[in-house]
Order: structure tokens, then sequence, then C-alpha cells
């Protein structure tokens, strides 16, 4: 599961997520990408189902890459505690989604893969995202 080495507080703010994202809204690495639509707070468990589940349908050819990273702490308080006594533990790790930001891209694997991999990765996030394709993208270069 993702999660950062060292964090400089343990526990954060909650934070509200306001507006769209003002990077990571374009292709960078692979041809192929899912953009979310809204706003959400990402688990680590999330994320890692939607990787699992492209990685199994592209049976482990071409490359996938995550481009967003659980880095926000989320505490909780154990079930029927009273008010007070302090924050509660760490419960998991989240990453702020704002619409527009990509959350996975993948390469190396032809339109029809991509697009039924990247989809059965969407069903495992808690938000609505959009198939993407590369602007120059061309299949017939792809099939080499």
């Amino acid at each position: 599961m993702l999660q950062p080495k060292k964090s400089k507080y343990r526990k954060s703010h909650k934070m509200k997520i306001k507006g769209n994202a003002k990077r990571g809204h374009e292709l960078a690495f692979g041809s192929f990408g899912i953009k979310a639509m809204g706003e959400c707070r990402m688990t680590a468990r999330q994320l890692e189902a939607a990787r699992v589940a492209i990685t199994r349908f592209m049976k482990r050819e071409g490359q996938v890459w995550i481009r967003v990273f659980p880095d926000r702490p989320v505490t909780s308080k154990p079930a029927e505690v009273r008010m007070g006594k302090g924050k509660g533990a760490l419960e998991y790790w989240m990453a702020p989604i704002k619409p527009g930001r990509i959350l996975f891209e993948a390469e190396g694997v032809s339109l029809a893969t991509a697009k039924e991999a990247l989809r059965l990765a969407a069903q495992k996030l808690p938000v609505v995202t959009k198939f993407i394709v590369r602007r120059d993208y061309v299949e017939e270069a792809a099939s080499k």
C-alpha cells in the first residue's frame, strides 16, 4: 500500500478540496489515462485496488503510472468513545483529488485493452472518471 516513508507531522487538518486541478491535468507519460471529473478523498486502498485491476487485465504488458500519491493522514476515534481526550489515532492515508486530475496512465497496449483496463480501475474508485487518449496517438504505431 502507498504511504509516505516519513512525514513532518503525524496528524493534519481535514482541509476542503476546492477548485480544479492546476497541475497533473494532462497526460505526461502514457498514451491513455483516466481523469477525475469530481473531487474526492482517495484512500491508498482504493488506489491499490485500481492498480491491481489494471495490471491484471493488461497481463503485465505495457506500463502503468499512478499519478497521485496518498500523503495526507486521516485519523479517527474508536466507536462509542466520548468527546474530548484529543484527536484520534492515524487510520489511513489519502490523496485529495480535484476535478481534472489524471489518476492513472497506461502505455504499450492496444487502445481496446487500455480502455477496458482503465474502465475496470475506474469502477474501484470513488469518483466519476473519463477515459482520455493522447492527441497524437496513432493505433498503427502502437501495434509494431
